[in-house]
This record gives structure tokens, sequence and C-alpha cells, in this order.
């Protein structure tokens, strides 16, 4: 038998708890060993759900250890490991907790914004503008300026109040205060290599999101048609938060 049909019979067997060891896997008397085989397929299922409980240490603490790990196991057997590499393992399980039956979409989301906590620990280690540097450019040169995003920034969009739960399960000192059931933007960067999870104001998130697809400061300002929205507050924000590496100025007219 070819070895990667082995590998893929291997592995197979890995995830069904009920499967039979593969018969190319021989113990000391020259025959599958089921036994042997069950303490392996443990301890690899025991492995991947570790790395779930160190990726997603709030959704668990919201949800609790048990249907914690129930959620992990069922994940593991779904979806197997796509990297050598664990700490890269368990990147898709909010989408997985998203389809799941029965899952509120809090968890799901606090799960979306712990992996992006991840992604931009392990982002790039690039350079963040200063608001100095926005103060040297020139007026001619704002119309046209667009800004380039911090690697490690990340916009978030939630239905549900994912980053005030998110901050509960902290386990912070201090009364514990009720959570208002009301969506929330969220901006994820990591100033001084320090990863920050800052809820946004109202229309912060699309001005963000306008600038992240390439428009201009100014179109990005224009699209807001709030006649409250502060132009000026909301990017000194972005600048000061970390997410932008780089203002690009515009063409003087």
């Amino acid at each position: 038998m070819p070895f990667e049909t082995t590998i893929d019979a291997f592995a197979a067997a890995l995830a069904e708890p009920s499967a039979s060891p593969p018969a190319e896997t021989q113990g000391r008397l020259g025959a599958p060993d089921a036994r042997r085989f069950s303490v392996y397929r443990n301890n690899v299922a025991v492995g991947l759900i570790g790395a779930l409980e160190a990726r997603y240490p709030a959704a668990r603490r919201v949800v609790g250890d048990d249907a914690f790990r129930a959620l992990a196991r069922a994940f593991a057997r779904a979806r197997k490991p796509r990297s050598p590499v664990m700490i890269a393992y368990g990147d898709d399980f909010p989408e997985f907790l998203a389809g799941c039956d029965g899952v509120a979409p809090d968890l799901a989301d606090v799960a979306r914004l712990e992996n992006a906590w991840v992604e931009a620990y392990h982002a790039a280690d690039v350079d963040a503008a200063i608001v100095t540097d926005l103060a040297s450019m020139g007026e001619d040169r704002l119309p046209g300026a667009r800004i380039a995003f911090h690697p490690a920034a990340r916009l978030l969009r939630f239905s549900t109040p994912a980053a005030s739960i998110w901050a509960k399960a902290q386990g912070c000192a201090g009364p514990a205060e009720e959570i208002e059931d009301v969506a929330e933007d969220v901006l994820v960067t990591r100033p001084d290599a320090d990863v920050r999870v800052r809820i946004l104001p109202p229309l912060a998130y699309d001005f963000a999101l306008k600038l992240k697809h390439g428009a201009t400061l100014i179109e990005a300002a224009d699209a807001m048609s709030d006649p409250g929205f502060d132009f000026g507050s909301h990017l000194v924000g972005l600048v000061e938060s970390g997410a932008v590496a780089s203002l690009i100025p515009g063409t003087p007219s």
C-alpha cells in the first residue's frame, strides 16, 4: 500500500473513536493493537483540545470547561491540523462554533475576537505611525492622502457585546457590571508589542474600513453622512491606537 494511503488511513482512524486501528499498524505480536492505538488516539485528542484551550481561554471561561471541551473535541474530529506548528491550529474554530446548533452567537464572537488577538500578536513587526507624522503632512497633500494599516491591526464588527464579554472573562478585579446587549465594533492593535482591544465609537468602524479598502482620507470622511462625525478625532484615534503603519501623502494639486 502506498505510504500516503497508509497515512490517510492512520489519520482517519485517529479521528474516529469507534474505528479499528489500521491493519498496517502492528504491535509486538505482529497484529494491530486496539488498546495501544486507543491510547495514542486519546493523546492526540488531548493535545488538540489543549491547543484550543490555550488559544481561546475567554471562550472557555464563558461557556465552562466541560462544554468547551465537548465543542473542542467535536472540532478536533472535524478539522485536522493543517500545519505541524500547533500554535496555528484552531484559527477556524470561531467559524465552526458559528455553525454549531445550540451555540450562542456571543460565544462564536468572543472566539473571533480571541483569534484576532492571536493573529495580532504574531503579525509582522513593523513600526507604527505616530501623530507627529500626521501633523507634518502638508495641507496640500491631505486631499489625496491614504493610510497603510499596520499588519497587526484587525477590524471586527459583532452583532453581540463580544468585547465586553471578553473583557469580563479576563477576571479583572472589581464589582461585576451588567453587560448591555448591544452590537460592538472593535479594533485590535499591537502598539509597543502589547495587544490591545478597543471598542470603537459610532462610525469609527465604517470610517476605518473605507480607509482599509483604499479610500483617501477625504473620500472616507465624505462617506460618513452623519453631521456629528468628527474627522480629526477619528483619524487621530486610529493613529494613536497603533493601527496605522504609514501615511501616504497625496499629490499636490
